[in-house]
């Protein structure tokens, strides 16, 4: 992953995803976060960043996308 992206990771989409509503979630949530040894944690924290800015990179694509689609005649 780029600089840039750790950067907005660290600075944009950890802190969007933290003030996400977890109702639904809260226990599967709770065990990952406080039932893992520091080094799977770690770990967790790693994929979490690749798998969130690879989303967030999708999520762009895709409202690109849509936008060029949108704009042209209805089929």
């Amino acid at each position: 992953m780029s600089d840039f992206m750790r950067w907005l990771y660290a600075n944009y989409i950890k802190p969007e995803v933290a003030k996400a509503d977890r109702r639904g979630y809260e226990a599967e949530l709770s065990s990952m976060e406080n039932g893992l040894e520091p080094g799977y944690a770690e770990d967790l924290d790693r994929a979490l960043e690749f798998y969130m800015g690879n989303a967030f990179l999708l999520g762009v694509r895709t409202g690109s996308g849509l936008k060029q689609e949108l704009s042209g005649p209805l089929h």
